[in-house]
C-alpha cells in the first residue's frame, strides 16, 4: 500500500491496512521520525490490544495480546546488522504462525520476509 497520511486520517489508514492484509504481515518503510510506530499503535488500538505500545528498538520485538486473545508481535529491525540476527531470534517462528507480525526497517530483512505481505511505504 502507498497511501499518504496524516493525523487527520490515520484511523482510516490504519483500517484499511488491517482489512487488506491476508496473512497478518505488515511492513513498514520509512525514514526515521516519518511515522511508523504512530501508525502501528493505530493498528494495535484497531486491532483491540490493551498493552502500552512502545517501539521495540533496542529489544527488537515486542509481544502485545488483544482483548481477543490474538498476539500482535511488533519488531522493529533498524539496529539489525546481519539478517542472520533476526533468524537468531527465530523470526521464521514469527512470520509462519498466523499472528500479527507488524515490522519497521524491513528492509534490513529482506531476505527473509514473505513474498506476498503489503508493504507500507510513509
Amino acid at each position: 500500500m502507498n497511501k499518504n497520511y496524516s493525523l487527520e486520517n490515520l484511523s482510516e489508514v490504519a483500517s484499511e491496512l488491517i482489512s487488506s492484509v491476508e496473512n497478518k504481515t505488515l511492513l513498514f518503510y520509512g525514514q526515521m521520525g516519518v511515522g511508523k510506530t504512530t501508525l502501528i499503535k493505530e493498528i494495535c488500538k484497531q486491532l483491540g490490544v490493551l498493552d502500552t505500545i512502545s517501539s521495540p528498538t533496542f529489544s527488537l520485538v515486542n509481544e502485545y495480546q488483544t482483548a481477543t486473545n490474538e498476539k500482535v508481535f511488533h519488531f522493529d529491525f533498524y539496529r539489525i546488522t546481519d539478517e542472520e540476527e533476526a533468524l537468531d531470534m527465530g523470526i521464521e517462528d514469527y512470520l509462519y504462525n498466523n499472528d500479527w507480525c507488524l515490522i519497521e526497517w524491513p528492509e534490513n530483512i529482506k531476505n527473509l520476509a514473505p513474498l506476498n505481505i503489503i508493504k507500507t511505504i510513509l
